[in-house]
């Protein structure tokens, strides 16, 4: 029996997680997998824009949300296997993933070792890099501060990496929202992910072998994995695409939500509504359909 709604409860891999389930069983399925420290609720305003046409799924990452923190040590490769795990237990054979910052080193990994699981991919403020020492020291620094000085400090030092400075005054709720998120992440689970995400592997050695649909979106003043990231990831994935928002930062599904929301929809319809005669001599590929619609896109933004 399937069950849909808000923060539902399942024992996946030994652990209770929660996650968000909209939309028909008989839609593709797309599964949102969101970025540290944040939790599902990230994911809401996307839910809402594409539950009547494909059934979404928004989950909370062990140790995140409203999901327990178990005892094993994270790493992006466990929570990879929670993914995979979450999918037999709610038995989707396929899905697309749409993943921002530490969800996209997810999704990426999944597709890696996993690739016959899903239909497509979107990437979102991320990269695809193993952390330099320099970073790799200062989330173990982080770290040591937290446990000195608590999460409220960490929250009030974070918070301005992640948005675009035009958010602090036209977009309050977002920011007062996402502060909530991690104010609610204790500190066990900051510190088991921060040492994940300081040990974590690339992927950027993979992603040439990547033959599914693959599209970018990053905001322009993305200061963690700004626009250049996306731009040396997409080159290396044959015929992927990409669009950068404006006035945006490394939250910038939360800070355009509408532009946001029509990228994700222009590309899962031309993944998903694909004729039957796609691979034909003479048909078009639904990489040039994907490029089609983002062209429209794109042209009747600018009117």
């Amino acid at each position: 029996m399937r069950y849909f709604g808000n923060n539902i409860k399942l024992l996946v891999n030994n652990l209770v997680v929660s996650y968000t389930d909209h939309g028909s069983e008989q839609s593709p399925v797309i599964i949102f997998i969101h970025g540290f420290p944040l939790n599902k609720t990230m994911w809401d305003n996307q839910v809402n824009a594409l539950k009547e046409d494909y059934r979404v799924i928004s989950y909370d990452i062990r140790g995140h949300g409203e999901s327990d923190i178990g005892t094993d040590d994270f790493s992006i490769e466990l929570f990879v296997t929670d993914l995979l795990h979450l999918m037999e237990e709610l038995k989707i054979e396929k899905a697309s993933l749409c993943g921002l910052s530490m969800g996209g080193y997810i999704a990426l990994l999944a597709i890696e070792k996993y690739p016959e699981r899903f239909d497509a991919l979107v990437l979102c403020d991320t990269n695809c890099i193993a952390d330099p020492p320099q970073v790799k020291q200062k989330r173990l620094d982080t770290i040591q501060q937290i446990k000195s000085f608590g999460v409220e400090r960490y929250v009030n030092n974070s918070i301005e990496n992640l948005f675009a400075p035009q958010s602090f005054s036209g977009n309050i709720p977002a920011i007062s929202d996402v502060k909530e998120m991690i104010l609610n992440t204790t500190e066990l689970s900051l510190s088991k992910t921060l040492l994940a995400l300081s040990q974590r592997k690339e992927t950027c050695s993979k992603l040439s072998e990547i033959t599914l649909p693959v599209h970018f979106v990053v905001g322009e003043e993305d200061k963690i994995t700004p626009p250049k990231a996306a731009e040396v990831m997409q080159q290396k994935i044959k015929n992927s695409t990409m669009h950068i928002i404006s006035h945006a930062g490394h939250l910038s599904n939360l800070e355009s939500p509408d532009e946001f929301n029509e990228q994700l929809k222009t590309f899962f319809a031309a993944v998903y509504n694909k004729p039957e005669d796609m691979h034909s001599p003479g048909s078009t590929s639904v990489f040039s359909q994907i490029r089609q619609r983002l062209n429209m896109l794109l042209t009747f933004s600018s009117i």
